[in-house]
């Protein structure tokens, strides 16, 4: 009888054992399938980073380089690729750490500093994480190289560079994490039940309306502002430098609209549903944008200009930035047509105000972006995006503008104040009519 017990006790024991280190592999292996690489999700989302970067070069590079004067294409073509490289570099040092690592609501964690523990194998969600850093960087490029469209043909390299780089770790950086970060005070990431700042919901931007476009253009206009206006520039004429080739702009803008793809139905980070309505969306809101500036321009000014076509579909894929992924049909076609209109008349403000922001990043960014995130708390779609549209989260939408629109402008207003006077940012008007490729690059157009 002693030894029945022995060995059943015996057999209780190894049982129990099996059992323990059974359920600490089975727990090892659920943690290692919580993230499962995806190769259609990794090809998409690898297109998709190529597809935006494309959007800055060549796409934005010609359609800036196309509408200055014949003397400074070269530096407006100058400029994007500075962007492109200095914010690389920025991007990998801090930008990702301090936007995509959880610490607090207002920045970012030190974990991924020089893009640490990343590796081939390391994921986010079903892609790798090498993957997602590439997309989202582009995303850094094009905000920043959006904003020398301001001031495009009398701003100093060096001095730009330096704005740059401050801009974006002062002001890209913490209004990323915000609305894109784990548990930014905006879009609470991560956070269960979270309500947003003041208790309407969270801010929603699917692809970039406040961080990338409002930003861009509220920095842009505070630029211009702040910068002399051109010799060129004739408020009450309404008169400005004949743009060097049109052709040029139609192809970047071309580009843009083909880059858009990747920019809104990239930003689901999967191949599927969700990527194919923000891509059927954004090609919605382009095509309206484009048609309603087109008709109201030829209405107003009797010729429909070709300038004003490509101007009309940017601002549609603006606006349709932040709702891609929320709205359906009927929202990206009001949403389009209403950016279309909008921008048109915001292009016209520097003319009443007599502010020369030479390639209308805010009458167009800035106020595209406004419209297309306001506009997403009306026409969201809970079965698509998760959020039904109503007057709580307009509000919401409100708050993330304001936020964005208060701190871009002050922060921006010091950082161009502390360069102008420590190195200055314009260049010299009494070399204005050289252009900038000949004073700063050495180089011309023939």
């Amino acid at each position: 009888m002693k030894k029945n017990i022995n060995n059943s006790s015996v057999l209780a024991f190894l049982s129990i054992i099996f059992m323990l280190l059974s359920g600490t592999v089975f727990a090892q292996e659920a943690a290692s399938s919580a993230l499962v690489l995806d190769s259609g999700n990794t090809a998409w989302m690898l297109v998709s980073s190529l597809l935006v970067l494309m959007m800055t070069l060549p796409g934005l590079a010609l359609f800036y380089g196309g509408m200055v004067h014949k003397d400074s294409v070269l530096a407006a073509l100058m400029q994007s690729f500075v962007s492109a490289t200095l914010v690389t570099v920025l991007w990998v040092i801090f930008g990702y750490s301090l936007i995509f690592t959880e610490n607090n609501g207002l920045i970012g964690g030190l974990d991924r500093l020089f893009l640490a523990g990343i590796g081939k194998d390391t994921l986010h969600d079903s892609v790798p994480e090498s993957v997602f850093t590439m997309f989202q960087m582009t995303f850094g490029i094009i905000t920043c190289a959006l904003i020398f469209g301001s001031v495009a043909t009398r701003i100093k390299l060096s001095s730009a560079m330096v704005f740059i780089a401050v801009w974006f770790t002062l002001v890209y950086v913490p209004i990323a994490h915000w609305v894109w970060g784990p548990k930014g005070m905006l879009g609470g990431l991560g956070i269960d039940g979270y309500a947003g700042l003041l208790g309407f919901g969270v801010t929603l931007d699917y692809a970039g309306g406040t961080v990338v476009h409002i930003n861009a253009g509220i920095a842009g206009l505070i630029a211009a502002i702040m910068l002399q206006n051109r010799k060129s520039f004739d408020a009450r004429s309404r008169r400005m430098a004949q743009p060097y080739n049109i052709v040029f702009s139609v192809i970047g803008a071309s580009l843009l609209w083909v880059g858009w793809f990747g920019f809104n139905a990239g930003s689901a980070i999967s191949a599927g549903g969700n990527a194919a309505m923000a891509m059927l969306t954004t090609q919605i809101a382009a095509a309206t944008g484009s048609l309603s500036w087109m008709m109201i321009e030829w209405k107003t000014s009797k010729k429909p200009s070709v300038i004003g076509i490509i101007s009309g579909a940017v601002s549609g894929l603006i606006a349709i930035t932040p709702a891609c992924g929320f709205v359906g049909v009927g929202g990206a076609l009001v949403i389009g047509a209403l950016a279309g209109i909008g921008c048109f008349y915001a292009c016209r403000i520097k003319f009443k105000y007599n502010f020369d922001d030479s390639l209308d990043v805010f009458g167009v960014h800035g106020v595209g972006g406004i419209i297309g995130a306001l506009l997403t708390g009306v026409f969201a779609v809970k079965e698509i995006g998760g959020v039904d549209g109503s007057f709580s989260q307009f509000l919401a939408q409100c708050e993330g503008v304001a936020v964005t629109i208060i701190y871009c402008s002050i922060m921006s207003y010091i950082i161009i104040k502390i360069i102008d006077v420590t190195m200055g940012l314009r260049i010299d008007p009494k070399f204005e009519d050289e252009g900038l490729d000949l004073l700063i690059h050495g180089e011309k157009l023939h």
